[in-house]
């Protein structure tokens, strides 16, 4: 490790999210940016100019086949993942062996065979591992958890949860590399991951068992052509026909996202913007899913990937009341995709163009509802972003070197277990079965 008076970080995976670490990192004085790992120089060096901006010093830019040369040369003290889902574990794994501390982006991994090679690392290393559930940072989320730990509504018995992701946010993962199984373990474990940890820390509990049902109802080929919405074209890029497709994305009309993937198929030949409505899509967009929890409390969970509006509902029922969530991220969508933030988001960065609010309701028995005080925020991820990234690195004013903060971060316990009840619903796709969670993933029940 290194001797240097701040801690020398390795960004592994430079695409779109690790921008934000990559900005995170410059902004922190106790921390540097030492080394940039992609397949793609393009885009390392658009990392490279962010470092300038920011006043600091290039990173050295390697291959990922080098990754192990990689944090010995660099005497590397931490590594953020911000790849390809499947892909984290090759990362993970030899940079705790080599003594880092790990930070990877949610999901930690895709399946249970890469996840029990995860935690048995982290076991025999003894080494820090955090997965960058940024949700558990919105105030909104914090406060929801605080009053179900000091008995708001008693004990929960049950949780309804609905989430909606519109056509601009919820197509998005039609285009990109998400859309294949085999990379994001799909929306159950790419996207519901966040949702899964969110009711696990809410609970205080564990995932027992779960059912489900899904399928590819509106994207892909087929549904498309059943609905009368697919254009013939691969991808959007110089297409005709997606001209004025309200479902393609137009790479060229942003410069970051130009930046980091149009000029880069050069060097690996990702395409960023292919048509929703083609082939092939091995992920479901319409999901279903009952989850029993240890202590006997019950989840319905859906997610739909095609709403015309964004946001979510969450509502528990206890032996003392009932408490009620309502956030609206987005009131509806314009026909087209407009990319508004500078660092090319579709979703998340800056706030929806009709942004609505969000409501608390705690409606105990026997008295009046009372709607609950919340403090809100549309850009960063609800305000998770700036909070989960002080929490990681510490204050951008602290000055000091810091590990994490005081926040309680997810721990690869925490990623586990979320992603536990995703791959469990996966295998109910499947077999149209109810799947215990304990047996797919072992070393995070206590016995």
């Amino acid at each position: 490790m290194s001797r240097t008076p701040f801690l020398r970080a390795a960004v592994v995976g430079t695409g779109h999210r690790a921008q934000l670490y990559t900005r995170a990192l410059a902004a922190r004085p106790g921390h540097r940016v030492a080394a940039l790992c992609d397949p793609s120089p393009t885009r390392m060096a658009f990392h490279n100019r962010l470092l300038a901006e920011a006043g600091e010093s290039a990173a050295t830019q390697w291959e990922p086949e080098r990754f192990t040369d990689l944090l010995a040369k660099e005497d590397i003290d931490e590594v953020v993942v911000t790849t390809v889902d499947a892909a984290h574990d090759h990362y993970i794994v030899p940079a705790l062996k080599a003594g880092c501390r790990v930070v990877t982006e949610k999901p930690m991994t895709v399946d249970a065979d890469r996840c029990a090679r995860i935690l048995d690392t982290v076991r025999e290393t003894g080494n820090s591992l955090t997965v960058a559930f940024n949700y558990r940072f919105n105030p909104v989320h914090e406060k929801v958890r605080a009053l179900l730990a000091e008995g708001a509504i008693g004990e929960v018995v049950s949780v309804h949860f609905e989430w909606l992701l519109d056509t601009r946010h919820g197509a998005d993962y039609f285009r990109r590399w998400h859309r294949d199984k085999r990379s994001s373990g799909g929306l159950m474990v790419h996207k519901s991951s966040h949702h899964f940890d969110l009711v696990n820390w809410w609970l205080a509990d564990v995932p027992h068992e779960v059912f489900g049902y899904g399928r590819l109802a509106f994207y892909g080929s087929a549904a498309g052509e059943r609905h009368g919405l697919r254009r013939d074209y691969e991808r959007a890029h110089g297409a005709a026909p997606a001209a004025d497709d309200p479902f393609a994305l137009d790479l060229a009309a942003d410069d970051t996202l130009r930046a980091l993937y149009l000029d880069a198929e050069q060097d690996d030949g990702y395409v960023r913007d292919r048509n929703v409505f083609g082939e092939p899509v091995t992920i479901e967009d319409d999901m279903a899913v009952l989850v029993r929890y240890t202590r006997g409390a019950t989840m319905t969970y859906h997610l739909t990937a095609y709403s015309p509006w964004e946001g979510y509902r969450v509502m528990f029922n206890g032996s003392a009341g009932r408490l009620e969530l309502e956030v609206e991220e987005s009131r509806w969508q314009r026909p087209s995709t407009r990319i508004t933030s500078g660092t090319g988001a579709v979703h998340g960065d800056t706030a929806a163009e009709h942004a609505g609010g969000a409501r608390l309701t705690l409606r105990p028995l026997w008295e009046p509802p009372v709607e609950v005080p919340l403090v809100t925020e549309h850009e960063a991820h609800g305000g998770g972003d700036p909070r989960m990234l002080d929490a990681l690195f510490g204050p951008v004013d602290a000055g000091t070197v810091t590990r994490e903060g005081a926040h309680p971060t997810a721990t690869e316990r925490d990623g586990a277990l979320a992603l536990a009840v995703g791959l469990a619903a996966n295998r109910c796709f499947e077999t149209g079965r109810p799947v215990a969670v304990r047996a797919l993933i072992r070393g995070v029940w206590d016995d």
